[in-house]
Order: C-alpha cells, then structure tokens, then sequence
C-alpha cells in the first residue's frame, strides 16, 4: 500500500499566510477601486456603463468616441469618462484632422497647434508670422483663413508623426525671406550609415 506523505506543517502555515496576503491585496485593490468610483463632488457611488460619448475635451467639438466607459453619479450628475491610451487618441485624431479634405478650422489648427506642444507664440515664430496672425487664425469669433501653404506646412508638421520637443521646426523661423533665392553647394559624404552633409 502507497504511504499517505503529509507535508511538513511549516509548508500549511505558509500557504495560509500567503492566501491572507493575497486576500489583503485583493481587498485592498476592491476598496481603492470603490473609492475611484465615487463622485468626486458628493462622494455618492457612480455607476457604469459603456455608452457612444461626444468628447470635447480635445477642443473639437466634432469627436464621438466608440463605446466607452461612462461613469454616472445618480445624485448630482456629475460624471467622468474612461479614456484608455489617451496619446494614442490624440495621435490618432492628429492624423484623422490633417487627412480630410477641406480648409482647417479654427479649433482644428487650434487642437493641431497644441498637439505639437506648440505655444501660441511658438506658432508664431515656426511660421514666420505674429502672435495676433495664430489668433486669426484660431479664432471662432472673427476667423481669419490661413493661407494654403501654411496649412500645407502644418499638415506637413503633424504628419511627421512627432509632437514639437522631438520635432526640429528651429530651423523654419531661421530662413530669412531677404536672402537671394539661388541655389548654394550642398556637400555630401557617403560613411557606413549613409550619406550625410559635409562642409562644402
């Protein structure tokens, strides 16, 4: 007959603390979960459901997100809306904007200028134009169109895909209008990576 082996009591004992452990955990992760889910007015438990959103969040006023989570307070109204990967979201609504046809907006060039992490001055300076042009230009009150081939560059801008601190616009406020337009020796030197630029 097959001898019954009982394990050493200190292996229970361990189990037993590691599923207190576990418990604790989980009961700590229920409470801050029921804690999130209250309204941060009234503190009333919010409840959830996935609903079709218009998020103007963004400045836009034209943005509905698909089937995402609501959370409702049923005392006061108040609610808040789950937006996962958010990055992602405005990279994405970045490329939806620049690829329609049609002029841009005022609250387009507006949402475009901010995604770049561009300041209004910022703005002004990349394209060579002032700070009261970028108002104009955003403006819903009195707009002022931008002309083509600003916008042209801006959709250029964005379509690089990166926003302003990984994007090196510094050299668009360097052209100087003033300067002859003919063409300059440009040196190339070919390396192991490529080629790439030399003195001329």
């Amino acid at each position: 007959m097959g001898e019954r082996r009982m394990a050493p009591s200190g292996v229970h004992a361990a189990d037993r603390r590691g599923d207190r452990i576990r418990e604790r955990i989980r009961a700590d992760h229920r409470h801050r979960m029921e804690e999130t889910m209250k309204c941060p007015q009234c503190r009333t438990p919010m409840q959830s459901r996935r609903e079709n959103y218009r998020w103007d969040a963004s400045g836009l006023s034209n943005v509905v997100l698909i089937d995402v989570e609501v959370r409702r307070c049923p005392a006061c109204g108040e609610h808040t809306v789950v937006i996962p990967r958010i990055e992602e979201l405005h990279r994405t609504l970045a490329m939806a904007v620049i690829s329609r046809p049609g002029r841009l907006a005022p609250q387009e060039i507006r949402f475009l200028r901010k995604w770049l992490g561009w300041s209004g001055q910022d703005f002004a300076r990349h394209f060579g134009v002032t700070p009261t042009t970028v108002s104009r230009w955003e403006s819903l009150e009195d707009p002022s169109p931008m002309g083509g081939t600003a916008e042209r560059l801006l959709r250029l801008a964005v379509a690089h895909g990166q926003p302003a601190e990984q994007y090196p616009v510094s050299r668009l406020a360097e052209i100087d209008d003033s300067q002859d337009a003919s063409p300059r020796l440009i040196a190339f030197k070919s390396s192991r990576g490529g080629w790439e630029q030399a003195a001329a």
